[in-house]
């Protein structure tokens, strides 16, 4: 059996991590969770090790301070047993009732060069600054990495561990996974899946820097996507 690990980023989650921990147990997926505590400064880490007690295949893995989402992403995975990995938001405005079918679909796939399952918010549940931030977002990358994914800022993806460890890191990669692992020579499909209001805290960032940071990104993602060589080798033993 294909192990699972579900990979959570979370800062200053204290009131969504718990609830967000029991829907993903409530889906009935065979699998880890992995939950990486950002530098919370909130209760974030306290009530995941009360938590612990009774979930056995939850692992906590903890950051000295904040260092962003992709560094949470980046340590969960290296952190995780399971060969396929889901990742998704500590927010709790991805539904776990998605995943198990993203897992399917990678997993049953006819491709044997599916590396990646990546979520699209076609109806998203958010402020409509934030929306129209995204859709500019998506719409710029769209236009220069030719990824042909419709919603690569959504965290919810499933992958392979092995091809995500093969990725450059740097900071805000998560939002490009798609258009690495391509450039990698794997395929990448999107599924829609649900989106769902945050119901507590507040979102670690504004939506004016998210899309700066993101625009000046993608001039990186392309040189990284000009300088890659996919050497193809042969085996003789």
């Amino acid at each position: 059996m294909t192990t699972i690990s579900v990979v959570i980023p979370a800062h200053n989650e204290a009131d969504n991590i718990v609830n967000l921990v029991r829907e993903i147990i409530a889906t009935g997926l065979e699998c880890e969770i992995v939950v990486v505590d950002d530098g919370s400064t909130d209760d974030t880490h306290a009530r995941l090790l009360a938590l612990k007690s009774s979930v056995p295949f939850l692992k906590i893995i903890q950051h000295d301070r904040a260092y962003g989402q992709s560094a949470a992403v980046a340590t969960g995975i290296r952190e995780a047993g399971g060969a396929i990995i889901a990742t998704m938001d500590g927010d709790g405005q991805n539904n776990p009732a998605d995943v198990p079918k993203m897992v399917d679909a990678i997993l049953k796939s006819d491709n044997p060069n599916l590396k990646m399952v990546a979520g699209f918010r076609k109806k998203r549940d958010d402020h409509v600054w934030r929306i129209i931030c995204s859709k500019i977002a998506n719409a710029y990358r769209r236009s220069f990495l030719r990824d042909e994914t419709p919603d690569t800022g959504c965290g919810l993806k499933v992958f392979y561990r092995s091809a995500f460890l093969e990725l450059p890191f740097f900071d805000h990669m998560h939002r490009f996974l798609p258009a690495l692992i391509k450039m990698k020579g794997g395929d990448v499909i999107s599924v829609e899946v649900n989106h769902r209001p945050r119901t507590a805290g507040v979102s670690k960032y504004g939506t004016l820097n998210r899309l700066w940071v993101g625009i000046v990104d993608i001039f990186g993602v392309c040189w990284l996507r000009m300088r890659a060589k996919n050497v193809k080798i042969t085996r003789c033993d």
